[in-house]
């Protein structure tokens, strides 16, 4: 029987239109924005200056402290600009900008890096360089991987699950990456195994991604300590406390973390970004994302060098369709709609998706008719129409201890909702005053 989680979910149609379509490499962009926060935490410091000549790998801004996240150049070229520029957030943000030197890039081919399995440092060591080469999660939360990995002392770990869930409907960069790359995540899981001494893995993937089950059983037959556990589709799974919960029956508490059940939690992009830093001393300076939608010409994933402008990748797949309404940093579930196509792709970019007219328009927002259908699909268990009106009546203590900051801003309490109330634009807010409110007392 296909494991799950048991409270609240739904399952929105899939679309993954690009399942089958294998990665491709973009073309370098001869200008890249690269900005200076692409991680939760501190702002990286920024250490070029404009006219600066940089090359690809080469450290453009360091670390801002524990939990922060080194920046690194995804290509050969000339810093022209250090400024504030709008990124992804719809807010000037702090950005490097670099134009590509032609000499250097245009006959640059990626390596086709051979597969390493023999792990060579210690545990120390592997934290170092995931720090070093600016590894953070690609799941789309995108703390530094480094942080999480500098457990405290007394707390016993016993699991490491790989969340190869993608839930979200469009996306399809870690089914692809879980195609092409099987080998080098297995041995990026055994390398994060001996990094947090555990010898017992899982890799969760939903059960609509039957090739990847298969592929991940066949070469982990063998794997005493790495398991491959095949999961009912049901969104949003690839939430940490759902897959832990789904995978090993183990309830996070409210507001803890995994590691407060002995789990840690990795995404598969992360995991393969981890096996480049570690065994071929290659920074997080490109990802694979999805851009789709279905009125797209030739909606692909591909390999994008982090800072690459969005209308790049726009043009690689023929162009915007007409009747376009709206483009989407994410799913449609959890995504966040872009204010231009001039925006940089990011370490936390996973997709691109356009969607068209029909599908953006919201049906007009009615009364609560006191269905319940949001409280039923909650997977936290929350009273989602309360938290609206909560926050939409300003009244932020009551929305406090009404448990609003346990929100995971999955959606899925809108999406089912017959009155077309726009319950998680409202509980978003709240939970923005609530954080500020917490933050002012402390």
């Amino acid at each position: 029987m296909l494991k799950t989680f048991p409270k609240g979910g739904i399952h929105p149609p899939e679309n993954k239109i690009t399942s089958s379509k294998g990665i491709k490499r973009m073309t370098v962009p001869k200008m890249v924005t690269v900005p200076i926060a692409q991680h939760i935490g501190i702002p990286a410091e920024i250490v070029v200056d404009k006219k600066d000549k940089v090359e690809i790998g080469q450290v453009i801004a360091k670390s801002g402290g524990f939990v922060s996240s080194n920046i690194h150049s995804p290509v050969a070229g000339t810093v022209t600009k250090i400024d504030q520029i709008i990124d992804l957030s719809g807010y000037k943000k702090q950005c490097i900008v670099i134009r590509t030197d032609a000499k250097n890039e245009a006959n640059f081919e990626e390596k086709e890096y051979s597969l390493i399995t023999e792990i060579q440092l210690d545990p120390k060591e592997i934290v170092q360089r995931i720090s070093d080469y600016g590894v953070v999660g690609l799941g789309g939360a995108t703390f530094p991987s480094h942080v999480k990995l500098n457990v405290k002392e007394g707390v016993k770990l016993d699991y490491l699950i790989i969340n190869g869930v993608e839930c979200e409907p469009y996306l399809t960069a870690d089914h692809r990456l879980m195609l092409e790359k099987t080998a080098e995540i297995i041995v990026g899981i055994k390398i994060l195994m001996k990094a947090l001494h555990i010898e017992k893995a899982v890799i969760g993937i939903e059960n609509n991604k039957k090739d990847a089950i298969k592929q991940f059983k066949e070469l982990t037959k063998n794997e005493s300590g790495i398991q491959v556990a095949a999961l009912q589709v049901k969104y949003p799974q690839g939430g940490e406390k759902q897959l832990v919960r789904a995978i090993l029956g183990r309830e996070v508490p409210k507001n803890g973390l995994p590691l407060d059940v002995g789990v840690i939690v990795n995404n598969v992009g992360t995991i393969f970004a981890v096996y480049e830093a570690v065994q071929h001393n290659k920074p997080l300076m490109e990802r694979v994302v999805t851009v789709t939608g279905k009125k797209m010409e030739n909606p692909s994933n591909f390999w994008v060098k982090i800072g690459t402008p969005i209308k790049d990748l726009i043009a690689e797949v023929g162009g915007l369709p007409d009747g376009t309404r709206k483009l989407v940093n994410g799913g449609p579930m959890m995504g966040k709609a872009i204010k231009n196509t001039d925006v940089p792709v990011t370490k936390g970019t996973s997709g691109i998706l356009v969607i068209s007219e029909e599908e953006a328009s919201r049906g007009k927002a009615e009364n609560c008719i006191r269905c319940g259908e949001c409280v039923t699909v909650c997977p936290m268990g929350l009273e989602p129409h309360l938290l609206m009106n909560l926050s939409e009546k300003g009244m932020y203590e009551k929305a406090s201890s009404e448990d609003i900051m346990t929100c995971i801003e999955c959606g899925s309490c809108s999406y089912v909702c017959p009155s077309h109330r726009p319950l998680l634009d409202y509980i978003r807010y709240g939970k923005n005053i609530v954080k500020k409110l917490e933050t002012s007392k402390n």
